[in-house]
């Protein structure tokens, strides 16, 4: 689905020359017939691409995440086509973790599947588990919503941006940030610092032309500097074992992270 919705964008978007329109409409529909004959695939959602491949994939995807930023789905692809060396970086800063070494042999996946949404119900007020709970509820979202890795050509890198993708509505729980376009930027600067992906770089940077001048000016006066700030000091929160932290208390890991509470009239804005 992803790839027929970039071919749709590229050849849409791009205007090609006929001879260039059967150029694009090859090099995009490749992926598609790999999946069925070559012999290849690292796992299950794998779609092998050439480095041609990979730069539509990224390109259309770019466009189409700036233009929707809502559209995770492109958002996706835009970090599996642009961060092979970036995961590559997280990957060893993983495996030198105690905690990130045995996430990473454990491959432990966040999803309504694996959660166990009665025993975070009852966990005490404030908990980690509690407040992330919360969180998908008063956002109305849910884990289930991430999707699988295909683009990125080796098996560990892939399940390192899958658990970046899981893990972000915690870190929406650990910085106290809503699901609105501000709180989104505000995350994006977070891991921006925090990862150093191209996709969440480029969301950085670009994600507040959307926004009206009221938020602009908190988000460049309070907001960028606080996420900047804790990005820098909390430590990589790939390496945190969230499923066995969910009775820590919020306020205590963030003292662990170093991470400060949150500016209290974020939830306001818009």
């Amino acid at each position: 689905m992803v790839t027929l919705l970039l071919r749709t964008l590229l050849l849409r978007s791009l205007r090609p020359s006929p001879n260039l329109l059967r150029s694009l409409r090859l090099a995009v529909d490749v992926p598609l017939r790999a999946r069925s004959h070559d012999t290849r695939l690292l796992y299950p959602d794998h779609i092998p691409t050439t480095s041609l491949q990979k730069m539509l994939l990224a390109a259309g995807s770019a466009g189409m995440a700036l233009y929707n930023p809502y559209r995770h789905d492109m958002v996706a692809v835009l970090g599996e086509t642009t961060g092979y060396c970036t995961l590559k970086f997280l990957r060893d800063q993983m495996k030198k973790d105690p905690e990130g070494a045995q996430i990473l042999q454990e491959r432990p996946r966040i999803s309504l599947s694996t959660l166990d949404l009665s025993k975070l119900q009852s966990l005490p007020e404030g908990s980690l588990g509690r407040e992330y709970l919360r969180f998908l509820d008063v956002n109305r979202v849910s884990p289930d919503t991430r999707a699988p890795t295909r683009f990125v050509d080796d098996e560990e890198l892939a399940y390192v941006i899958q658990r970046y993708r899981e893990v972000h509505d915690m870190l929406h729980t650990l910085l106290g940030m809503p699901t609105n376009m501000l709180g989104e930027i505000v995350v994006k600067w977070f891991e921006a610092v925090q990862t150093g992906l191209p996709m969440c770089i480029l969301g950085a940077l670009f994600g507040p032309i959307r926004l009206r001048a009221q938020n602009l000016q908190v988000l460049f006066s309070e907001l960028i500097p606080w996420a900047i700030q804790n990005g820098r000091r909390a430590p990589c929160v790939l390496n945190l074992y969230y499923e066995r932290r969910w009775e820590q208390p919020l306020t205590a890991l963030r003292e662990e992270l170093g991470i400060s509470p949150p500016p209290k009239h974020i939830q306001g804005l818009a």
